[in-house]
């Protein structure tokens, strides 16, 4: 763990590295980013991000700080700020690895913590809040359209399978087509979208999307899909048809299924990342999300 020093992709906020025990590709680290600030009489939030993604979300952070906040986000080892030029870009063998990488945050942020993930970082933080060494310390549980299956036809989840199971002798061999540029295009400000961030860490048609990395993504899905019982209140939040990565139905029936306190709440006409959708669409996001916050 190394002092916090100036972010050098969003200026006002600071960057710490945290840093790991090599792994199958070598050295490993994890960044955390904060947004400093004064007061936070709501205590801390720690936002983890998804696939083929990073914190960019200044607007989030912003909003959070107004609330009372102090606002801290998780760029995950080989994802964003943590990518390293050796790595298999946005890769695990299994969910578990980012285990120690929400941890050791929780440890250097020194509270109990808000945690909230969106997409594949719900479903890392789901598990978490389930089974974490640390999930004592995680007072309330946000997740924005996590990804809690695939949105796939059953011929397609069939070769998931088939992928998954080759992954296991061979877990970088990789689906060559890519992301469909489609979700890219809808967000980034150079395609019509509203925001700005940096396509070399979170690319129209993504990294390359490895057969072991298919497999973690099964097994950790099949964990919630088995049942889970996380103590703190739980709210998943997902949109409708208008999210097409993933399949809002999924959310919703397993978002019931996570804990005694667990809730979902729908916002048709969201964006996958439901934080980027259009103005009215986040505003109410937000204010559910602080409402059910401070009941929480």
């Amino acid at each position: 763990m190394r002092d916090w020093v100036e972010d050098q992709l969003l200026p006002g906020f600071e960057a710490m590295t945290l840093e790991f025990p090599d792994d199958y590709d070598g050295r490993v680290a994890a960044t955390l980013v904060r947004l400093p600030a004064g007061s936070a009489p709501r205590g801390a939030v720690l936002y983890v991000h998804g696939f083929v993604d990073y914190f960019f979300q200044r607007h989030m952070a912003e909003r959070f700080a107004a609330e009372g906040y102090a606002f801290y986000a998780l760029d995950l080892r080989k994802y964003g700020r943590s990518l390293l030029a050796h790595q298999h870009a946005n890769f695990c063998k299994d969910i578990a690895e980012y285990d120690a990488d929400i941890g050791a945050a929780i440890d250097a942020i020194g509270a109990p913590v808000l945690l909230a993930g969106h997409s594949t970082g719900g479903l890392i933080c789901t598990l978490y809040a389930a089974r974490g060494a640390q999930r004592g310390e995680i007072r309330a549980l946000w997740l924005n359209s996590p990804f809690f299956d695939w949105k796939v036809t059953p011929l397609q989840r069939a070769q998931l399978g088939m992928a998954a199971l080759t992954g296991r002798a061979f877990p970088f061999l990789s689906d060559p087509r890519g992301l469909h540029p489609a979700y890219g295009r809808s967000l980034h400000r150079e395609f019509g979208g509203e925001w700005d961030y940096d396509l070399r860490l979170k690319p129209l048609r993504g990294f390359p999307t490895r057969y072991g990395w298919i497999g973690a993504i099964l097994a950790a899905q099949a964990k919630v899909h088995a049942g889970l019982e996380i103590a703190c209140p739980v709210l998943t939040m997902h949109s409708d048809e208008t999210d097409i990565v993933l399949d809002w139905r999924h959310m919703a029936r397993w978002g019931r299924t996570l804990g005694p306190q667990a809730s979902v709440l729908a916002f048709p006409g969201g964006l996958h990342d439901l934080v980027l959708s259009r103005r009215e669409v986040r505003d109410a996001v937000f204010g559910a999300l602080f409402s059910w916050a401070a009941r929480a």
